[in-house]
């Protein structure tokens, strides 16, 4: 893999990341923000009236441009689990952020998700390895 497509992949992903990070932190905030939860103009007036709800939008815009421009030159199975870092980042500031307890239930997922997503990247560079032709002699 030439050196600018890797920065390529390195940098688009990890823009996702920040993108879905973002999103869903803003989302939970916007959501805390807006408590208690009724469907009424006011409680309209509460979600729409605060930031947390526009930087959840942001992100999620800015999440689909990225993964949309990501997808024109990436393996689909490695992008697909990479794209899923975001529930590593989530849960990390989560804990630091909101002071949400992590357990072994998530640190158990969050290693099935790396792990996934390292043997999806071994197997599709190995695989390209493969189609590479041999040179002449």
């Amino acid at each position: 893999m030439k050196s600018s497509s890797k920065a390529f992949y390195i940098i688009g992903f990890l823009s996702l990341m920040a993108f879905d990070t973002l999103a869903q932190l803003c989302f939970k905030q916007a959501g805390s923000s807006a408590l208690p939860l009724e469907f009424s103009p006011s409680w309209l007036a509460r979600v729409f009236g605060q930031p947390w709800i526009y930087g959840a939008m942001a992100g999620y815009v800015g999440a689909f441009f990225t993964w949309m421009t990501l997808l024109k030159r990436a393996p689909v199975g490695p992008a697909f689990a990479a794209s899923h870092l975001e529930i590593v980042s989530v849960l990390a500031l989560s804990a630091v952020l909101f002071r949400e307890v992590i357990g072994w239930p998530q640190l158990i997922g969050t290693a099935l998700i790396l792990g996934g997503i390292v043997c999806l990247a071994v197997g599709e560079g190995r695989l390209s390895r493969e189609a590479e032709p041999e040179p002449l002699g």
